[in-house]
């Protein structure tokens, strides 16, 4: 009589367990889905207000990118990964700046503007570099990390923020998000 008290007892407690367990996963499902959805409300970020001065000496500023997407790109020229991503976002310009879409490169330049500039040449970019400022970075939250890319909408908000290698149809995702 005792053994099956105890198997009941077991049983009962194994049920609880079981139930409370289901209720408490489903209740963290539930505020992770709320944190979510108040974190989508929240990340609404304005852009950094940059103003910087391209390889060719124009003067370029968040506020000239009104009522375009910018892919706003932080590289440099001894990253393996930046110069992964630099053929796509040559493609990118070409096809998508008479839709709407810019591109601005900037290099953290390791080893100068002018190792900057011949890679432009090099690699043929075809849309605006300029070299960054610890100003810039700093606005950007503090770029830890190349390749850093924020794709930035019509309004000027950040609209994502990648950090490593993106293949070319992310951005292409983020660019059909934002202007259909």
């Amino acid at each position: 009589m005792r053994a099956i008290g105890i198997i009941i007892l077991v049983s009962l407690f194994s049920i609880t367990a079981l139930v409370g367990c289901g209720q408490s996963e489903q209740k963290k499902e539930m505020q992770a889905q709320s944190q979510a959805q108040a974190s989508e409300k929240r990340n609404v970020e304005q852009a950094y207000p940059f103003a910087l001065r391209t390889l060719n000496g124009q003067n370029i500023s968040l506020k000239g990118y009104q009522g375009k997407v910018l892919i706003l790109n932080i590289w440099d020229t001894w990253c393996p990964p930046c110069k992964a991503e630099i053929p796509d976002f040559i493609e990118i310009y070409d096809t998508y700046r008479k839709k709407g879409v810019e591109i601005l490169g900037v290099a953290g330049g390791r080893y100068g503007e002018k190792a900057v500039a011949d890679f432009v040449e090099e690699y043929k970019i075809n849309y605006p570099v300029a070299v960054g400022t610890m100003e810039l970075f700093q606005g950007l939250g503090g770029v830890n990390a190349i390749p850093t890319t924020f794709v930035i909408d019509q309004q000027g908000n950040v609209y994502k923020k990648y950090v490593g290698y993106r293949d070319k149809s992310v951005f292409l995702q983020d660019i059909a998000a934002l202007i259909d």
